[in-house]
């Protein structure tokens, strides 16, 4: 779309690694889509590849004019230190990806590079086109990270008897950590429970609930505060001066005020799966909407199965695309969830189950896939929106992933949460301590609770998650409506983007007016 004589933006979309990213970035790529801009969206080679295998993301994106997939080759280096290895990353992949924005046709206008990427914001800098951090985390996670420096400095970290995080290796191409002992119920047994419990105070509007064990394991979960992992998010988010988060403002207003202390332009344009399905609904496209931005294969036959369920009798277990667990911990979960008496349907990704010597499982427990046949049903992957979405699903066992953590507001699901690491643990402690939508089992793995948890959520304190999350819900659907807070913020950025753009393109043609 031309706006007069002056050409639509193109506009260069970055994100890291993970599925999360991946997913959230695509639903802002389609929506800037929407609006006429061209766009490149560039992807690690290996990731695309997958998505490419698992989706139709090609022939789906081929409808928007100019919209283009780029990758940059596999660099993976293979360092156990986890900020080393993404420190490499950054040297390997920055001058591929200059070179990209430099030889670039057409030339880029803007970059949206995720928040976790610094490099790609430093690279806009030095070439000197303006860019925006895109964050898939949420903003009490974000100011979390943000914070760290100021927890340091008030001595509130280290944590005593924290284990040592290493990379697993079936996580190599994720980045993800992995802990040698595993998070879950071994890890109490080396965290000292007393200082896990403790207060951060230092993380300005969380003074009051926010314990050493709710910080971003992986990361700030330190027992050194010389632990090159402490910093490194925090180095990478504060290098950009505006920024894009998907959340909304009825959910996460008083963070946002504290972030705005620090950042003069925040758009809040979450949830962007919402924010998308509504904006085609409003140009009677709908039907263009797919939620598969997926990199494993989605097995479909979970729905036939829901739709045969009565409503609201069937509890979600899913963990994500990163989460380990030792087949001891995949058991004390299927037992609470067995015990419990709950029809329950549950992902599981084979390469998600390690023994006690951290050796791959490969499948699936044989147990596990012909014993609950008559209550459960099992697959390796599932379609997450379709199900959240779903009039048998009554709730939601959650890693807290931020990506899920929005869908199941937007479904209006409660949930029970089983963060594993980064972001998860904050999310979980505001899923429960303060939205009041679920409960919070995290740092824990044993059948008692798991099956006391599922009853809380299906049964015995129904009505009051069922409140608070129907509530929540509608805040969620208005803020993506043509007048609401996300929707306007969207607005607004695609605004901004075109005046820089018509900035950029007068002061060309003033350049070349002078050349002559």
């Amino acid at each position: 779309m031309e706006q007069g004589s002056i050409p639509s933006p193109h506009i260069l979309i970055f994100p890291a690694q993970g599925q999360g990213h991946v997913n959230a970035t695509l639903k802002l790529a389609e929506l800037l889509s929407l609006a006429g801009f061209k766009i490149t969206f560039i992807n690690f080679q290996y990731v695309h590849e997958r998505l490419v295998r698992n989706t139709d993301v090609e022939a789906r994106f081929s409808k928007y004019h100019g919209f283009q997939f780029k990758t940059i080759p596999v660099c993976r280096p293979d360092d156990p230190q986890r900020t080393e290895r993404w420190r490499k990353l950054s040297v390997k992949s920055k001058p591929i990806f200059k070179r990209m924005v430099i030889e670039s046709k057409p030339t880029v206008n803007y970059i949206i590079g995720d928040g976790v990427l610094g490099f790609v914001h430093d690279v806009a800098v030095e070439i000197g086109i303006p860019a925006i951090q895109m964050h898939c985390l949420s903003a009490c996670s974000f100011w979390t990270f943000f914070s760290i420096p100021d927890v340091v400095a008030a001595h509130q970290l280290p944590i005593k008897g924290i284990p040592t995080i290493i990379c697993h290796p079936f996580l190599n191409d994720l980045f993800i950590p992995f802990n040698c002992i595993t998070y879950g119920s071994n890890l109490l047994k080396l965290k000292g429970k007393e200082d896990m419990d403790r207060l951060i105070t230092k993380v300005p509007g969380m003074e009051t609930f926010l314990r050493c064990r709710d910080l971003p394991a992986g990361f700030c979960q330190v027992s050194d505060i010389s632990d090159p992992n402490l910093f490194f998010i925090t180095n990478e988010i504060r290098k950009s001066q505006a920024l894009i988060i998907n959340t909304f403002e009825e959910l996460e207003g008083p963070i946002l005020s504290q972030i705005r202390t620090r950042y003069s332009k925040i758009y809040t344009i979450g949830p962007l799966h919402e924010h998308l399905k509504t904006k085609l609904r409003s140009i009677g496209k709908q039907e263009l909407y797919s939620s598969s931005n997926s990199l494993w294969k989605v097995d479909g036959t979970c729905i036939t199965w829901l739709d045969n369920q009565p409503s609201q009798s069937v509890l979600y277990v899913s963990f994500g695309s990163s989460t380990i667990v030792t087949r001891d911990q995949l058991m004390e979960f299927w037992y609470g969830l067995v015990n419990s008496k709950k029809k329950f349907l549950w992902v599981i990704r084979p390469e998600s189950v390690i023994n006690q010597d951290g050796d791959n499982l490969g499948e699936i427990p044989e147990e596990l896939q012909e014993g609950g046949k008559e209550r459960g049903y099992v697959v390796k992957w599932a379609p997450q929106e379709e199900v959240l979405a779903h009039k048998a699903i009554g709730g939601f066992l959650t890693h807290s992933g931020w990506n899920s953590t929005l869908e199941s507001i937007a479904a209006g699901v409660p949930m029970i949460c089983w963060p594993y690491f980064g972001d998860q643990q904050v999310n979980s402690r505001y899923v429960s301590e303060i939205w009041k939508l679920g409960l919070d089992m995290k740092d824990v793995c044993d059948r008692r609770v798991v099956e006391k948890m599922v009853n809380d959520l299906m049964v015995d304190r129904r009505e009051e998650y069922v409140k608070s999350t129907a509530r929540m819900q509608e805040l969620a659907r208005k803020s993506v409506s043509e007048d609401g807070s996300s929707s306007c913020c969207l607005n607004r950025l695609i605004e901004d983007i075109r005046l820089m753009n018509k900035k950029a393109y007068a002061s060309d043609n003033d350049k070349d007016n002078l050349s002559r």
